[in-house]
């Protein structure tokens, strides 16, 4: 396989917190993989920094072998979609409407959509369930459904790479499924490149064939969610004891979490 996303000795952090120093990240083209780590560690970070919306001090990120900042945005956004933890509409467009921005670095010099674009748009909002929901204000919808509509969005762009930053944050156990097994089809028949961070460490093992664990902006293990997903490195990088089990449907590693004993009290 070949590069889709690469960061090559990057050094990055804030004016109280230096993060990443000398960090080195590949994402293989054709690849589902996965952040995890504790708050702080840096996930959102690196994902801003692969994402072109924060550039390293020192380094390079590289978008399909070439440097991430000689590439214009629209050209970028041809290969590359974003879907954030959070994203805000300042406007009462319909859901159609936001799914169709998506569309924006495919059209013409009078940036008119077309019927195809239309056609594809409402594609996008059939693949995340809410294609019935075209026609309502986006504000009137839920959390949960309006984080699938950005999903659609990023979809329409038609991209070669899609980047997640935890997309079931506001979604329920059905609907978190729901969007896996919707990223789960894409990179299946579509050969989607995906990247998403994730608190959730059993969705994580079930999804992705790779995982990163990070821990203060350092990379504590990665590899297969079975070499990463284990009781040492989970307590290493979170401080919680946990059994790992297997899901007995898809052979994934499974954690059931303990409580932690009190400091001074009995094991």
């Amino acid at each position: 396989m070949t590069e889709a996303l690469s960061a090559r000795a990057i050094d990055f952090g804030y004016p109280s917190r230096p993060l990443f120093q000398s960090f080195s990240f590949d994402l293989q083209q054709g690849e589902f993989a996965g952040i995890i780590g504790p708050n702080g560690a840096g996930k959102t970070s690196l994902l801003n920094l692969l994402s072109g919306a924060r550039r390293p001090r020192r380094g390079t990120v590289f978008l399909l072998g070439e440097d991430l900042t000689r590439l214009a945005a629209r050209e970028r956004a041809r290969l590359l979609a974003v879907v954030p933890q959070e994203s805000h509409v300042l406007f009462p467009f319909s859901v159609l409407e936001v799914v169709l921005m998506g569309r924006f670095p495919h059209l013409g010099i009078l940036g008119m959509e077309s019927d195809g674009d239309e056609r594809l748009a409402l594609r996008c909002l059939a693949e995340v369930g809410l294609d019935h929901t075209a026609a309502r204000p986006v504000h009137t919808l839920s959390s949960g459904e309006r984080q699938r509509v950005f999903l659609a969005r990023a979809l329409a762009q038609e991209p070669r790479i899609l980047l997640l930053d935890e997309p079931t944050t506001f979604l329920d156990l059905k609907h978190r499924l729901r969007l896996y097994e919707v990223l789960s089809r894409l990179h299946r028949e579509r050969g989607l490149t995906i990247l998403t961070i994730s608190h959730d460490l059993n969705l994580a093992g079930r999804y992705c064939r790779r995982l990163c664990l990070l821990k203060d902006g350092a990379v504590l293990a990665r590899g297969s969610p079975e070499e990463v997903l284990t009781p040492e490195r989970i307590r290493e990088a979170y401080g919680a004891d946990v059994e790992v089990a297997r899901d007995p449907r898809s052979g994934a590693p499974f954690i059931i979490p303990y409580p932690m004993p009190e400091a001074g009290g009995a094991p």
